[in-house]
Parts: structure tokens; C-alpha cells; sequence
């Protein structure tokens, strides 16, 4: 794999605000990234120093082995911010053939139109374009150069489940084709369907990176859901006393889920403790568990 971009010990403030702190990473081909991270991680000032939009305060960010500011050295990269003003008096068509002039080798407005689902869209006005197929427009521009880098923040905001599914299967389409994707998302389930590669941040920081299942693995704990009886008041208290256990949620009907470090641990002494209990069930943390796991502990330290 060859590296494409990269971060080494940057920092970024806004005044007294640090967006970035001491962030060190990089960017190989060949592989879907998702970037994971609440509000106010620092996602999008990361991607902001890819696309030379903005500066580190301090360290050094590479792109393609250059410097992101320089124009040449972005014409290989593609990105597609949270938000994008097309022009509204000009036709789809007219706008992918706009950008695509700006390319010695642009995919055919056709081939970019279909691939992207915009075929019918070719004649309308952007201005006319629902918010939906506004988005869908424009991730598809961030491909039209053939970039060997995309950056795609917050894609499919405003998209219903069926036109986030057809938009996966482009971008996957596209990485299939040779391009390497880093997508931000806070549809976790978007990340657990794209990504090879996951960076979980928090506070500016870089919490986790590694492969999905890796990620997942980190985090070390494991869910029980079982049933109580819904008169015993005492059982909430209890199961959060039990070894092991991070958090007792109750739930409507007697259900509780819990989340625990140690699930064998847990389940042992639930036995022993004498709570009756049923429809006693273990599984693996989901992305969206392991990421609010993740993140509540950076939360925490914060704090101490």
C-alpha cells in the first residue's frame, strides 16, 4: 500500500478551542476509512488540513507527499463537505460537465450520471434537485477527476434508507475502481457497511484506529439482556452490583441490558446471586456500542 496522506503531531486551535490535539495518522491506499466521532471530535477540521483549507498551528500535514495548499497536489483528490452550494440556474449535467473540465481525465458526465443514479436528473436544474438528490449530486462530483483520495463528510445526511444503500454501493464501486475512501458518518451502522479501517476521536484526539473488528475487540465488553420479574424493584441495583459490569439499563417489561467487561464473570455470579431471571441472551458490542463505549470513557477523563 502506498501512503497518500498523512498527520504528524498536529495540532489546530481556534482561539482558546483545541480542534486537533497532537493528532498523528496516515492514510494508505486501498482502503474505506471511517472517521467516527461525536460532535466537536475534530473530524471535520482533520479533513479540513487534508483539503488545504485550513493550516495546522503546529505539525506537519502531508498529501500525496506534498503540501495540501498546493493546487497541483490536490488535483488527485476528491471531497465532498457537509454542505455544498450548486448553482441553482444550472442543469445537473451542466455542472458535472463544469467540474469534469477541470480534469485531463474525467469519467464521461453519462457514466458518472448512471453510476450515481442522477440519469433523469441530467436536464433538471440543480435549484429544482430535492436535498437529497443534492446530496447524491454532489459525492458523485468528488469522483468525476478520478481522484486516488476521497473525502466524503457526512454523506448521506438527508438521504432515506434506500438512496444510503444505492449510495454505498457506488462508493464501494468507486474504491473497487482504485479510489481510497475516508467518510465520515454518524450513521454508525454506514460505517459497519463501508469501512475497512475505523479511527473512533474524541476531544480532538484520536481514541482508537484500527480494523473494524479490532475496534470492536478493544472496546472488551460483551451485552447481556435477560428478564426479571417485573415486581423485583431490587433487581436494577443488583445487576449493576454484579462483577463486571460497566452499566444496568433498565427496560420496559422486566428487561435489562447490561455491559459487561467480563461476561463469564458476570453471568457466574448472576447465578449464584439468586435473582430470578430469564431469556438470558450474550452477544458482541455493535460499532455504535463499542463507539459510545469509547467515547463515554474519553468523556470521563476529561472530567478527571
Amino acid at each position: 500500500m502506498t501512503e497518500l496522506a498523512r498527520l504528524d503531531h498536529v495540532t489546530r486551535r481556534f482561539g482558546a478551542v483545541t480542534a486537533l490535539d497532537d493528532v498523528s495518522l496516515e492514510i494508505e491506499s486501498g482502503r474505506i476509512v471511517g472517521l467516527l466521532g461525536p460532535n466537536g471530535a475534530g473530524k471535520t477540521t482533520l479533513l479540513s488540513l487534508l483539503q488545504g483549507r485550513r493550516r495546522p498551528t503546529s505539525g506537519t500535514v502531508q498529501l500525496f507527499g506534498g503540501s495540501p495548499s498546493d493546487h497541483r497536489t490536490r488535483a488527485a483528490l476528491g471531497s465532498t463537505p457537509q454542505e455544498t452550494a450548486l448553482p441553482p440556474t444550472l442543469r445537473v449535467g451542466e455542472v458535472i460537465d463544469f467540474i469534469g473540465a477541470h480534469f485531463a481525465d474525467a469519467v464521461p458526465t453519462i457514466a458518472l450520471a448512471d453510476e450515481f443514479g442522477l440519469t433523469d436528473l441530467l436536464k433538471r436544474q440543480t435549484g429544482a434537485l430535492s436535498g437529497g438528490q443534492k446530496r447524491r449530486l454532489s459525492v458523485a462530483l468528488a469522483f468525476v477527476g478520478r481522484p486516488k483520495l476521497v473525502l466524503l463528510d457526512e454523506p448521506t445526511t438527508g438521504l432515506d434508507v434506500d438512496a444510503r444503500r444505492t449510495l454505498w454501493d457506488a462508493v464501494r464501486r468507486q474504491h473497487d475502481a482504485g479510489s481510497t475512501v475516508v467518510v465520515t458518518s454518524h450513521y454508525l451502522d454506514e460505517i459497519e457497511a463501508l469501512a475497512e479501517r475505523v479511527i473512533v476521536m474524541g476531544h480532538g484526539r484520536v481514541l482508537a484506529d484500527d480494523s473494524l473488528g479490532a475496534v470492536l475487540g478493544q472496546v472488551g465488553v460483551r451485552m447481556i439482556r435477560l428478564r426479571t420479574d417485573v415486581a423485583d424493584l431490587t433487581a436494577p441495583d443488583a445487576l449493576a452490583s454484579l462483577p463486571g459490569v460497566v452499566t444496568a439499563q433498565p427496560e420496559p417489561d422486566g428487561w435489562h441490558t447490561l455491559v459487561s467487561r467480563d461476561a463469564d464473570e458476570t453471568v457466574v455470579a448472576l447465578v449464584r446471586s439468586g435473582i430470578a431471571f430469564r431469556d438470558l441472551a450474550v452477544r458482541g458490542a455493535t460499532l455504535e456500542e463499542a463507539f459510545l463505549t469509547l467515547t463515554a470513557a474519553d468523556a470521563l477523563q476529561e472530567q478527571n
